[in-house]
């Protein structure tokens, strides 16, 4: 009786402790997000990449999701890292950051999160609803890496398609 009570009380602390897990803070309600995505388009065009832009919030699971599922997987996140500048752009209730989905053509209307794919000019490629590259709990590997690699400024060398 004593240690299934010792048990139960190590078992009802781990939980609690798992539970105050702090999850990552992608989005930053206050920030400016036209100064934060010209930056990332003046990075991106002196780099040579694409702005790979996620618009979602803190608040969002899929979001969260997302992050963690790049960062696990070597290959997506190098793809990443070799040919984006990434860019959060916040979605609250502190913050729709209205004018600037309105300028990208309301993105949201696909939900959370949803991409964009903006050249080092700053034109917008394209949007990705994200519930394409989602399989169960998590995201897809090969939908994902495909939906990148289509938007690498590789995949826009016409030599490719001679």
């Amino acid at each position: 009786m004593k240690n299934n009570l010792v048990l139960s009380l190590i078992l009802l602390l781990s939980l609690s402790a798992i539970s105050q897990v702090e999850k990552p803070k992608l989005y930053d309600p206050l920030a400016n997000p036209d100064a934060e995505i010209a930056s990332s388009v003046k990075k991106a065009k002196q780099e040579g990449k694409n702005v790979l832009i996620q618009a979602g919030g803190n608040w969002c699971s899929w979001c969260i999701e997302f992050n963690r599922f790049v960062q696990a997987d070597s290959s997506i996140d190098s793809l990443i890292k070799k040919c984006f500048v990434v860019c959060h752009l916040n979605f609250s209730v502190d913050n729709k950051n209205e004018k600037t989905f309105a300028k990208f053509g309301y993105p949201q209307r696909f939900g959370f999160p949803v991409f964009l794919i903006l050249d080092g000019q700053g034109n917008r490629l394209h949007t990705q609803n994200s519930e394409y590259l989602e399989q169960g709990r998590s995201y897809n590997k090969q939908r994902v890496y495909e939906f990148l690699l289509q938007w690498t400024p590789q995949a826009f060398n016409p030599d490719l398609y001679k």
